[in-house]
């Protein structure tokens, strides 16, 4: 029998003997937080010692993969939780009011210009996908990514993604003077639910073009449940000898960074920016060059990729925070604590839209570009740890007990809340048309959401991009007919022509005005699919389906007249389980029953013309 710490904790004491050191030394620390409940279920020495083992070595992990250990995580969550009890104001002695940031207009000579040095300026970039999460929420049982962020071309999340990377190194090396052999550094942080499947996604499909070497994927842990306001570690209900766990948020893409020594091997190759996106915006990329060239040009440390925003709309809002002391930061503020901090600040109609018909706050879309130099500083400071906070669930007013355990989570756009007033942090904002279709709600939830407020489902997420292809060929000089509006899984969407075109095709839009002259119209009924480099389109009156395809070596011309009966969209049940879910969260399929279809596969110059 032990004696001193673990006599408190006798069946503890009695198993000490075949524990490892390391075992031993974190039981000890547990006890000293206040743990002891975590052992005094042990059997008597000789039964189920594998099974405590196992559970001192997930207890290791758990220690180990956070920042501080378990008891800087059990510390901090006594703190918020306690706060959380008390009701306290995380706002409170600071007051909102509206930043200034960079306002860009799609297509103007400033927004021309800004795309020109992001595009230059990629060649120097990484690119960190934060991928952790499964479709469950969308009605879909695959990873998120995989899923297709539209189905004229099928084109899934990673496949876009990479292809967008693919297409700016490609483009920067071509304006970068001299030799350029740049790869493009991708990171994908996946989970626990996500990792295997992500890793299969990519061998079955050769990364999609993308070197093996480039792409480079790191798997966030899970942290410990919390039982009580006491923060007492939570056992899973189902098995005494392992700790609940729930995901910590994708606030730990900064730790993960820092602690795998990538962000540093990026630093000393010389990479200057890194840029941050989630999983299921499927025009994120159209803004990306843009953004990037206001944080070259601008050098902000911290840059927040924002849009416009409705008044309540579920989404982040951008705003700056003044404390009664002096101290002043630039921060997301979700959407929900938004509305009340400013009735409590002076603004008694609370968040709402101003004569623009938006929020005066832009709406934080979680696409983030930092300055890699200063980055890596705050972080050998933190250790890429962020502001956490909790949300439990109560039983009653009392707050004395929960409905369920909770865990301390983190969001990664609240890395700005550790920086300096000296930082650098700005926003840019762009139309919501050009840089945000996420996918995100099921069709159920979609169908809820107040008339003349984005559902962000797979059906919303589809549609946007076709509008967005539309309207930025329309800025082109294009005829593109007007929309109309259809229902699908009870949501009223607009429906624009099925325009879709691969990245290589058009990155900015200088590229698209440089492939597109003359005298053009595109039906509202229309489908068109580019899917080559050269492709150039002239004079061309569209009234149905063309699909082009052709290899990087072949100029091809596109005029003349394409009329047929094209592709029509029939409505499906969101309840039909003998279709494809990837067709039932949209509410939609495409009836191919026309079309044009050309593939070229021979270099040269080529015209097709009817």
């Amino acid at each position: 029998m032990a004696d001193g710490w673990a006599s408190s904790v006798p069946n503890l004491g009695k198993n000490l003997s075949f524990l490892s050191p390391k075992q031993v030394e974190l039981a000890k620390d547990l006890v000293e937080m206040g743990q002891s409940h975590l052992f005094e279920h042990w059997s008597e020495p000789g039964v189920d010692d594998d099974e405590k083992r196992l559970f001192l070595d997930q207890l290791i992990r758990l220690n180990e993969s956070y920042p501080g250990g378990l008891k800087s995580y059990i510390k901090t969550a006594r703190e918020l939780l306690a706060d959380s009890k008390a009701g306290k104001n995380p706002y409170d002695g600071f007051t909102p009011s509206v930043p200034s940031g960079e306002v860009l207009l799609f297509g103007d000579d400033d927004f021309v210009q800004y795309e020109e040095v992001g595009v230059r300026e990629a060649r120097n970039a990484a690119f960190v996908l934060v991928a952790g999460g499964l479709g469950e929420r969308l009605g879909y049982n695959g990873i998120k990514v995989a899923l297709p962020s539209e189905t004229t071309t099928g084109t899934c999340y990673l496949q876009l993604y990479i292809e967008h990377v693919l297409a700016l190194q490609e483009a920067s090396c071509r304006l970068a003077e001299g030799s350029c052999q740049a790869k493009i550094p991708f990171v994908i942080m996946t989970s626990d639910d996500t990792h295997s499947r992500t890793v299969q996604l990519l061998e079955k499909n050769n990364y999609f073009g993308m070197s093996s070497t480039q792409v480079k994927l790191l798997k966030q842990e899970k942290v410990a449940c919390l039982d009580d306001n006491d923060a007492h570690l939570a056992l899973d209900p189902h098995n005494k000898y392992r700790i609940q766990t729930k995901p910590h948020g994708h606030g730990d893409v900064h730790s993960l960074l820092y602690s795998s020594g990538v962000l540093k091997a990026w630093h000393e190759a010389g990479l200057k920016w890194v840029l941050f996106f989630q999983d299921t915006n499927g025009l994120l990329f159209k803004a990306i060059p843009a953004a990037l060239g206001v944080s070259a040009t601008k050098q902000y440390h911290v840059n927040s990729l924002a849009v416009n925003r409705k008044a309540k709309e579920a989404i982040g809002g951008i705003t700056r925070l003044t404390h009664k002391d002096g101290r002043s930061m630039v921060i997301n503020v979700e959407y929900n604590q938004l509305d009340p901090l400013l009735r409590a600040t002076g603004y008694p109609e609370g968040d709402s839209n101003c004569e623009t018909g938006y929020s005066p706050f832009p709406g934080n879309i979680n696409q983030l570009i930092f300055e890699i130099g200063p980055y890596l500083e705050e972080l050998k400071k933190t250790g890429g740890s962020i502001k956490e906070f909790v949300n439990p669930k109560y039983k009653d007013s009392t707050k004395s007990a929960f409905k369920s355990s909770t865990r301390l989570e983190c969001m990664m756009q609240d890395y700005p809340k550790t920086l300096p007033p000296t930082a650098r942090v700005g926003f840019t904002v762009m139309d919501a048309w050009l840089a945000y279709a996420p996918v995100k709600n099921n069709p159920e939830d979609a169908a809820k959401v107040p008339k003349g407020n984005p559902n962000h489902s797979a059906t919303s997420g589809e549609m946007f991009i076709y509008r967005s292809n539309s309207l930025i060929l329309r800025k082109a000089g294009v005829k593109v007919e007007d929309p109309v509006r259809q229902v699908f899984n009870g949501q009223e969407v607009e429906v624009w022509p099925r325009i879709a075109w691969k990245p290589k095709w058009a990155l900015t839009f200088s590229d698209v005005k440089r492939k597109v002259s003359g005298s053009c119209s595109i039906s509202q009924a229309s489908t068109l699919a580019i899917k080559g480099r050269n492709i150039v389109i002239e004079d061309l009156s569209l009234d149905g389906a063309l699909i082009v395809d052709a290899v990087d070596e072949a100029e091809v011309k596109i005029k003349g007249t394409v009329h047929n009966k094209g592709w029509t969209i029939e409505n499906v049940d969101y309840k039909d389980t003998s279709l494809p879910e990837e067709a039932r969260i949209r509410g939609f399929r495409f009836n191919k029953v026309e079309q044009l279809e050309k593939t070229f596969t021979e270099p040269g110059k080529l015209t097709l013309q009817s």
